[in-house]
């Protein structure tokens, strides 16, 4: 069985799926490395709802997170994948942080929380601002999990400066009653956050960056970067202080960052992780055995399909990967809120799907064969 598959310039190519999925195993949480997968929400497509209301299926939303559980990873949550700030907005992402955060207590998995400044609207002060992030963090402390301190689009707009900057996080991790995790967001996810850290010039924000650690190390439990700059990430991997972690956000370089070097490694914060899950979980057991070669040899391949998922403009990786998460079986359809699963152009789904199916990510290969066609159908794609 075939199935004809469209790719550039408006042609079509057959191709033959995979009759069986790869094997993989749940398991107890990982050992040598902190991973997160910076989960999706699954939209509810029945909601009598326009595209400026978040409707989400929680039933369906919360299983995913069980799914990543057990396999033993942790749950970011309420992040970019989650579409923080591109359809859900602040009052759906709370009510999704105090949904997760008892699901995971109840499951036993590892949650951290995105903090951010999203109930904003329009220009804010300073002040305005640190308010904002106030909240947030109170509701993420308050539900008991990890907070993770996310870049913010109001802060960027708001700051003079580095002093700026150094202000509000440091109020922020005063405040803190746990160690957090710092996120540097860089502008390919999201353009707003051009110049976050007070410049435009990566290696002064990253100076700024620093600062703020080394201010408040006892409240930094670590930092997420997702730059996709590998070699500026494990300069600053090298530069932290003592006990503060590197998490990374680059969702082009993971395996050579997760894998380290003789002078460290990142732990990850990953969206990719999101429908790498179970593979991505083996991958990381195989390295707490202190076996190298196979984690790449595992983790490797996912790359092309990683890159092509988070192709320019890069803010737009969700919406693969919610295609992912329905070919797979997890959701019973392919909506998005806001309706951004028509960000991707047919032939970028299409080859996401191969790709993916090429590393038997999908449990049940015909099932995601026949969605796969329905949805080339909808698009006048004939079999």
């Amino acid at each position: 069985m075939t199935i004809r598959l469209p790719g550039p310039g408006g042609s079509l190519r057959d191709y033959t799926p995979r009759a069986e999925p790869a094997s993989f195993t749940t398991g107890a949480p990982l050992v040598s490395r902190t991973v997160f997968s910076a989960a999706h929400v699954v939209a509810d497509p029945l909601a009598d709802a326009g595209p400026d209301v978040a409707a989400v299926d929680w039933d369906a939303t919360l299983a995913f997170r069980r799914h990543l559980w057990a396999h033993g990873l942790g749950v970011a949550e309420a992040m970019d994948t989650a579409q923080r700030g591109m359809g859900l907005d602040w009052a759906g992402a709370a009510e999704l942080i105090r949904r997760s955060t008892a699901e995971a207590k109840s499951a036993g998995g590892a949650i951290a929380c995105g903090v951010g400044t999203d109930q904003l609207s329009g220009p804010a002060t300073l002040a305005e601002v640190r308010a904002a992030y106030e909240e947030q963090l109170a509701l993420v402390e308050g539900t008991g999990a990890q907070a993770i301190l996310m870049a913010s689009r109001a802060l960027a707009a708001a700051a003079s400066g580095p002093e700026d900057y150094l202000d509000v996080y440091g109020h922020l991790l005063r405040q803190a009653s746990e160690p957090v995790i710092l996120h540097w967001l860089g502008p390919m996810f999201d353009p707003a956050l051009e110049g976050y850290w007070g410049s435009p010039d990566l290696d002064a924000a990253t100076e700024t960056f620093l600062d703020v650690i080394a201010a408040h190390p006892d409240k930094v439990d670590g930092i997420k970067v997702s730059l996709l700059d590998a070699r500026r990430e494990v300069e600053l991997r090298r530069r932290l202080p003592r006990g503060v972690r590197c998490y990374t956000g680059d969702d082009y370089n993971y395996p050579e960052l997760i894998a380290g070097d003789e002078q460290g490694f990142s732990h990850a914060l990953l969206g990719i992780f999101d429908p790498l899950g179970p593979l991505a979980a083996e991958a990381v057991r195989v390295l707490d055995t202190g076996d190298t070669a196979k984690f790449r040899e595992l983790l490797d391949p996912t790359v092309e399909l990683s890159r092509h998922l988070f192709e320019t403009p890069t803010r737009f990786y969700k919406t693969g990967v919610v295609l992912l998460a329905w070919l797979a079986g997890h959701q019973s359809h392919f909506a998005m809120v806001g309706g951004l699963q028509s960000a991707r152009p047919l032939p970028h789904l299409a080859r996401a799907y191969e790709l993916a199916d090429g590393l038997g990510l999908f449990p049940d290969p015909a099932l995601a064969e026949t969605r796969m066609k329905s949805l080339l159908s909808v698009y006048g794609v004939d079999q």
